[in-house]
């Protein structure tokens, strides 16, 4: 069985998902091919006995207008549910003790998580030259912010956002708008007073203004309902074996006599390791390219208290741990402060995270092991006086992708793939950032790029 597409896109993650929504809205006739039995990729919510339990992403910002647009597409806007206003308190672990992490200038002089000299210190940052060469998010923080705000603000980041180590990142890579604050205005200080006014004009929101989000059900509501309102364009547990020039498009193999698709365009919108397979033979040169891109293994162990199990008053988004904390664990949230309906009545859901670049092996440790962990620095920093009544570990084995020195490059050369292969796409959280923002953002770019070369082959101009 053959079957004639304009865009074929494989991988059903949000990323993928949203990509053939743009399309399908623009006329195009879409299929998503998704390995997996459900839509989603990483974002998965398993509703079990009143605990609801975010797999994935917990939570997203609402930085660009397309989610606005993405609700209203989709009926959702009646789903969608806000972080708590307490979730604007972000902890972060010094010497033990939980310290509010400041958002305003005189919040940050009278806090206690850095020193008189850590302050001091900051006050120098606009007399600081820019950078000749790439760096790593350390090298760029000390320099910029000296070390103390490193230690006690950007490594816990990090670890919270990329599971990940900022003297690996590349800041250019993993935190662009940071970098360009510096190559524009010379100073962070100075850029954030100055941008703030580009970025009313193009209706972005910055991260930290940005507001928190969910949805009733859980974060997979969204890949569910742009996989439903897709219908028969949407197709789970379709693997593809192999992309193939084809005439003037691409041919895909589903394998095991289970057809092809014919397509004019191909976007993959899949993990590192499955694109480099299914581009085998199109580019031997991109899987080893890819497979350059590290992902370090995560466990999210979710645990549910009597609350008051819990003598800590939870009121905040929840606390990262600093490196020079020496703790198993990288940070927890506070999933039923953030967002209703995540605990029954009368008990808190807890969402902690282990591993990453910082300690990968104690990413793999047994479940007993994995527990007494975080049951141990829970019960240290929050005050925990019995034990948990729910229990769940979810494991990745490659979590988030790292965006290290040199990924520009890697991005860069995978461009080059496209250019020399017209009509294939190649997408993913490990091209345009990790959010689900980032992803959303990146769909509607790619949608543009596919519309641009469809349009070229079509003998009206337009489809």
């Amino acid at each position: 069985m053959t079957d004639r597409v304009d865009v074929a896109v494989v991988g059903g993650g949000i990323t993928g998902l949203a990509t053939a929504w743009w399309l399908r809205k623009r006329g195009f006739e879409v299929l998503v091919l998704d390995q997996a039995e459900e839509p989603g990729g990483t974002m998965r919510t398993v509703s079990d006995a009143g605990w609801l339990i975010e797999t994935g992403p917990n939570s997203a910002l609402e930085t660009t207008p397309l989610f606005q647009v993405l609700f209203e597409d989709l009926g959702l806007s009646g789903e969608v549910v806000y972080g708590n206003a307490s979730a604007n308190k972000r902890f972060i672990l010094r010497d033990g003790r939980l310290h509010v992490l400041p958002m305003s200038a005189p919040a940050f002089l009278g806090s206690k998580l850095w020193s008189t000299a850590g302050k001091v210190r900051l006050l120098l940052e606009p007399f600081i030259g820019r950078a000749s060469s790439e760096e790593t998010i350390a090298q760029f923080v000390r320099r910029r912010l000296g070390r103390e705000f490193l230690d006690y603000a950007i490594n816990p980041f990090v670890a919270g956002v990329y599971a990940g180590d900022p003297e690996q990142l590349s800041v250019q890579a993993a935190f662009p708008k940071l970098h360009a604050l510096e190559r524009e205005y010379g100073s962070l200080i100075v850029g954030q007073i100055r941008g703030a006014r580009k970025r009313a004009r193009r209706a972005e929101q910055s991260k930290d203004r940005a507001r928190l989000f969910s949805f009733r059900g859980g974060m997979q509501t969204l890949p569910k309902s742009l996989a439903d309102k897709l219908g028969t364009a949407y197709r789970g547990n379709a693997k593809v074996e192999s992309v193939q020039a084809y005439g003037q498009g691409y041919m895909l193999d589903l394998g095991d006599g289970r057809g092809r698709i014919m397509a004019r365009c191909v976007v993959t919108a899949a993990p590192t390791r499955q694109t480099g397979r299914l581009l085998q033979d199109l580019e031997p040169s991109i899987a080893p390219l890819l497979e350059s891109i590290p992902y370090p293994p995560v466990a999210e162990v979710f645990l549910g208290f009597h609350r008051d199990a819990v003598s800590h008053p939870l009121d905040g988004f929840g606390f990262l741990v600093p490196t020079v904390e020496r703790r198993r664990i990288l940070g927890t949230l506070w999933s039923s402060t953030l967002f209703p309906g995540r605990a029954p009545e009368g008990h808190v859901a807890l969402t902690t995270f282990v591993g990453g670049s910082r300690q990968p092996l104690l990413a793999g440790l047994p479940d007993d092991q994995l527990l007494d962990a975080v049951i141990g620095d829970l019960s240290a920093v929050l005050g925990i006086s019995a034990d948990p009544v729910y229990r769940r570990i979810i494991r990745w084995d490659r979590a988030i992708p790292q965006y290290g020195l040199g990924h520009l490059s890697i991005v860069d050369r995978v461009r080059a793939v496209e250019g020399r292969l017209p009509g294939l796409f190649v997408s993913g959280n490990f091209i345009g950032g990790i959010s689900v923002g980032d992803c959303v953002m990146q769909s509607e770019r790619t949608a543009d790029r596919v519309e641009q070369i469809m349009n070229q082959h079509s003998p009206s101009g337009h489809h």
